[in-house]
């Protein structure tokens, strides 16, 4: 096809190609559509098809052989909209593929067929071509007629009879739109519209519903004016009104979406500068709809001082690229109210080529102050955490070290040996007189010689050693690294001396000491835990051995010890089943040999080993501080005796018993002497003289005043070989003074030595407190004694210790010691 054939067509006619450009024009389109033919060539051919019947035009861009089915279309024209009969079909125009669309306007086709009533050919021609749904009402004649495609847009066959009256026909409409097609016909039928459209849902012979959009034309009137003759077309727009349900669908959703997200849409005309915000972009900018759209320079001033230049500098460069770009800014609203925004556009051409700016903003304050908020709980969290941290590594820390001296505990202790760390020796230390300190000068002093202790320790060990304190007063030192016993005990010696300086406190020379014990691994495979063992063992050696020392752990010492374990787990069971039993040696007159009194004496009556003397188990049941229990046992039985001699006549004037300073000590003791009522007078302790002289006076100053409450006398044993003072005698004021057998020994044969024995003796008589002699060995120690004024005289040549049979046979007897007599 050339340009010269297509405008020889009798209709209008346009060229367009597979982009719905238009090619090409004849001058009855032209005409038709009341514009040039170079216009309508540079023009795309949706932009002058009313937006609505836009979804009426075929796809361009894929020819088919066959001819697409006409459609009834609004076009625009100057003069409003122009409703034109269009069919289309691929043609070859100017060697290039293309389609050819013949447009007729619809009421010169209702004319035209009008015309052709008469004309059957012309007639069925028309309506085959229009494809419309065609009916003709002819009030006049009462001719009612439909077309085929009329019939087969309802589903039905093209032979099939039709009551046209309205009554019947409105039946199929759908009841909703009963009402605006009656006052749609009601109009067409009175001749008040001479042209009528309108659209409704008419039923289909499926039972579906279908969307037909009629146009109706007056063609022949009464000469009322009421028109006699209607024809008009149907078209199905079913399609159409589908797509417009959808498209409303999507819209309605994108509106609430819109809503619900608070977003505000804005679309700006680059070229014009001109803005339209939604409703929701006003409220979110606190601006008033009815003041009109803002501009540039408006929106520009809201934005806040800070970030103006930044977004504005941003949204430049987004236009710039043509690429979609996002913001982040605060504005400042009229109220003076901080808002932050949130900010995406996107710049594109609309189909009339203009440059568009498209975005969205959204009100993001609320989150703003929300992560805010989650940033500074996040922030006092972490701090929290690390509050947490901190004291969580300070309760281990306060866990595993001792609070006074800040070393490691017992139980740190216990740890490094659980993990079996490298140990070549462990000194364990005990302090020396910590619990007299703490006692008499008070807890603040003795947390200071704990503090001084740990500054001693610290300032001679080595900086990989561990250094513990795992008692109130004792501390052990790990050595981690290799030394040998010579080096070891070289360390131990300094820090015995160190301890030997006198510590000040509170304005006194406070005296410590120091005792401790070497484990040295050597050579043997001993683990960490059995070196502390072993030095536990050497510390509890030189503690037996009088303090102040060091001692060196060896089998021979864990044989010792052992054998003393053994012995004081005996001893324990000895109390238990009354192995402890009492001898007595008399004490005689000194002049007449008459018997005063007995000293009662413990013996351990052992079933294996037979009797043992004090001297055998004395110092492990002090050690296993089990002696206020056997001299309680003591007391009982001596005085048991006693009772049952006074009943039997035996003439046995008192007893005396050693009582030991734990035995003072004890709360128990009053409380056990009144519970066996015992007679004034009859019951002597002895005690030694270094129990009133170690001990302070108001410690055992009540216990010694209550015993002479209850008649019970003091006297003071192994006297003269202590360092006890006169104002001690007097402020103890014992009934007795025993003369250790010490001095006693020598007096036969130094003049020296038996001078001091009588100094003894003239202070004792001046004191108004009676002497007696221990340790009579010979009769020459016994008249010597006499001869210098001695009270009484106790010793093997007057009487050796004896079980309580043998002596209540003797006295049964009448017996009494004669001078010179060897048979005692």
């Amino acid at each position: 096809m050339t340009p010269a054939t297509l405008e020889r067509l009798p209709a209008g006619a346009i060229v367009v190609d597979g982009r719905e450009r238009i090619i090409a024009a004849n001058g009855r389109a032209a005409d038709l559509l009341e514009r040039t033919p170079a216009s309508l060539a540079k023009a795309l051919l949706r932009d002058i098809v009313q937006p609505d019947d836009r979804l009426l035009l075929p796809p361009f861009n894929s020819l088919v052989s066959l001819s697409a089915a006409p459609a009834t279309v609004r076009f625009e024209s100057s003069s409003g909209p122009l409703v034109l009969l269009v069919s289309w079909q691929p043609a070859r125009f100017s060697e290039q593929d293309a389609w050819l669309l013949l447009m007729m306007p619809v009421d010169d086709l209702i004319n035209e067929i009008a015309g052709l009533r008469n004309d059957e050919t012309r007639w069925k021609y028309a309506l085959e071509s229009a494809l419309e749904g065609v009916w003709d009402h002819d009030f006049e004649t009462g001719n009612l007629f439909y077309s085929g495609t009329w019939k087969r847009l309802r589903g039905l066959a093209d032979d099939a009879e039709v009551d046209g009256s309205l009554e019947t026909w409105i039946q199929n409409v759908h009841p909703d739109d009963h009402a605006h097609v009656r006052a749609a016909i009601e109009r067409q039928d009175s001749g008040e519209a001479v042209f009528n459209t309108f659209e409704y849902r008419e039923r289909h012979a499926d039972g579906h519903w279908i969307w037909i959009e009629s146009r109706g034309a007056a063609v022949a009137y009464w000469p009322d004016g009421r028109p006699s003759r209607i024809i008009g077309t149907d078209t199905d727009i079913t399609a159409r009104k589908e797509a417009e349900a959808r498209l409303e669908e999507v819209s309605r959703r994108l509106r609430l979406a819109l809503g619900v997200s608070k977003i505000g849409v804005f679309d700006f005309n680059l070229d014009a500068e001109r803005d339209d915000w939604d409703d929701r972009m006003f409220e979110i900018y606190g601006l008033d709809p009815s003041d009109g759209p803002p501009s540039s320079e408006t929106w520009e001033s809201t934005l806040h001082p800070e970030d103006r230049a930044r977004v504005i500098a941003r949204t430049n460069e987004g236009i710039a690229s043509g690429k979609p770009y996002g913001n982040a800014f605060r504005i400042v609203r009229p109220d003076g109210e901080i808002r932050h925004i949130r900010s995406n556009a996107a710049t594109y051409i609309d189909h009339l080529g203009t440059r568009k700016l498209i975005g969205a903003n959204w009100d993001v304050t609320e989150d703003i102050a929300l992560q805010e908020d989650l940033r500074q709980a996040q922030a006092s969290a972490e701090a929290r955490n690390r509050e947490l941290e901190q004291v969580r590594i300070r309760i281990e820390y306060n866990a595993l070290h001792d609070y006074l001296t800040d070393l490691p505990n017992r139980r740190y202790l216990d740890q490094m040996l659980a993990e079996n760390v490298a140990v070549n020796a462990i000194l364990h230390i005990d302090l020396d007189r910590f619990k007299q300190i703490n006692d008499t000068l008070g807890h603040q002093a003795g947390d200071a010689m704990l503090t001084q202790a740990a500054a001693i320790l610290r300032a001679h060990a080595r900086h990989d050693d561990f250094i513990a304190r795992i008692g109130g007063d004792e501390f052990v030192i790990l050595c981690r690294r290799g030394r040998n016993l010579p080096q070891l005990s070289e360390l131990a010696e300094r820090i015995v001396h160190a301890f030997r300086r006198p510590i000040p406190h509170d304005g006194q020379l406070c005296r410590l000491g120091a005792s401790i014990g070497i484990a040295w691994k050597g050579h043997e495979d001993v683990d960490a835990k059995q070196l502390l063992m072993n030095a536990d063992i050497a510390l509890y050696r030189a503690k037996s051995l009088g303090r102040d020392r060091v001692e060196v752990f060896s089998e021979q010492i864990q044989t010792q010890i052992l054998t003393a374990k053994r012995t004081g787990d005996d001893i324990r069971q000895a109390i238990e089943e009354g192995q402890f039993t009492v001898y007595y040696q008399p004490q005689f007159d000194a002049k007449s040999l008459a018997i005063t009194g007995v000293e009662a004496l413990v013996r351990w009556n052992h079933p294996e080993r037979g009797v043992l003397a004090p001297i055998h188990f004395l110092r492990i049941a002090e050690e296993i501080n089990v002696l206020p229990a056997i001299d309680r046992k003591v007391v009982e039985l001596a005085y048991s005796d006693f009772h049952a001699w006074q009943k039997a006549g035996l003439g046995v004037p008192k007893i005396s018993v050693n009582m030991s300073s734990p035995r003072l000590r004890d709360p128990g003791l009053i409380s056990d002497l009144r519970e066996m009522r015992i007679a004034k007078g009859v019951l002597s302790f002895e005690l030694l003289e270094s129990i009133f002289l170690d001990d302070p006076e108001d410690e055992i100053a009540g216990t010694i005043s209550a015993l002479g409450d209850l008649g019970i006398e003091i006297e003071i044993d192994d006297f003269g070989t202590g360092h006890a003072s006169i104002i001690g005698l007097l402020n103890l004021n014992p009934a007795r003074l025993k003369i250790d057998r010490a001095l006693v020994g020598p007096i036969t044969e130094s003049a020296k030595q038996a001078k001091l024995v009588r100094a003894i003796i003239d202070i004792g008589h001046s004191l108004n407190i009676k002497v007696v002699g221990e340790g009579v060995e010979t009769w020459d120690h016994a008249a010597m004694l006499r001869d210098l004024g001695c009270d009484v005289l106790q010793g093997y040549a007057l009487a050796r210790p004896m079980d309580r049979l043998e002596l209540e046979r003797r006295l049964e007897r009448g017996w009494r010691p004669v001078f010179g007599d060897a048979q005692t």
